[in-house]
């Protein structure tokens, strides 16, 4: 059973999208280097790799942190040229402001906005499957801080909506979802140093709200993936950073990276999940 704090996300994608008023990316005239493309209530910007596919390419969905845009988060050269050398496209939609004015962050908890962020990714996914042949068995969601939590939500509500989830620098709130709807496949990366979203989770808004324990996250995914224990897998030591991983089914595994920095994403982070979500031997 799910916590108050994600009971709105529990009962899945009940409205058609075929009843909201859609825009299309063809309509928007957007595409890579060029203006949003525009969907129903937001926005996005995506960068295509630049050797064309003829089948579907793969995409990362990248969900940029507290007060960012799509258009910023694709300023991340390290990311994004990470991402496209290998193939993927890289998809930054636009979180909506939680107040009229004020800084955009994603709708998380049920005071943080009004949007259905599940609904609107959908629209998103549809209009990047249909203008710019992305492959939707073979999109990851990721996010950065803000972006992070949302993924967390996001993957405990709706764990079906992408192949796999890989939240950098963000997880649950206190109190976090008593349980979440299915397995996942789970990439988890947070700096032992960041002192924005500790590991241990703070206080904001004169306690108002509580960012929660990382490893409590990593709990709760291991029991929604049936783990028979919380030892991990494998643990090993890769460059300068600790790497953890439970192998708990083929579709439900979780990897933990922890690298020795702030609030950041790593600069090797895109080559790190494109080898986790491909299971490629440069990853073991």
């Amino acid at each position: 059973m799910c916590s108050t704090v994600i009971r709105n996300w529990c009962a899945g994608i009940s409205v058609a999208l075929t009843t909201l008023a859609m825009g299309s990316a063809a309509d928007a005239g957007c595409g890579p280097a060029a203006d949003a493309c525009t969907v129903a209530e937001g926005e996005y910007h995506i960068v295509l790799p630049k050797d064309g596919a003829t089948a579907g390419v793969p995409a990362v969905v990248f969900l940029h942190g507290y007060g960012g845009s799509g258009k910023a988060a694709l300023r991340n050269a390290a990311m994004v040229n990470g991402l496209t050398k290998r193939g993927y496209a890289v998809i930054a939609p636009t979180a909506l402001p939680r107040r009229p004015g004020g800084p955009r962050s994603w709708a998380f908890l049920p005071d943080f906005g009004g949007r259905d962020e599940s609904l609107f990714l959908e629209a998103v996914l549809q209009d990047a499957e249909i203008n710019f042949n992305i492959d939707r068995q073979s999109v990851v969601l990721s996010g950065f801080s803000a972006g992070g939590f949302m993924v967390s939500y996001l993957a405990c509500a709706h764990p079906e909506q992408f192949a796999a989830y890989a939240p950098v620098s963000g997880s649950f709130w206190r109190p976090q979802p008593d349980g979440c709807a299915g397995p996942v496949r789970l990439l988890h990366t947070h700096g032992w140093a960041d002192d924005v979203v500790p590991l241990e989770g703070r206080y904001l808004g004169n306690r108002q709200y509580q960012q929660g324990d990382i490893f409590a996250g990593l709990d709760l995914w291991r029991d929604t993936n049936g783990c028979t224990t919380h030892a991990p897998s494998r643990s090993w030591k890769q460059g300068d950073h600790l790497r953890r991983r439970w192998e708990c089914g083929p579709e439900a595994d979780i990897e933990l990276i922890l690298v020795p920095t702030g609030h950041r994403v790593p600069n090797d982070w895109a080559s790190w999940v494109v080898n986790w979500f491909e299971n490629s031997p440069l990853s073991q």
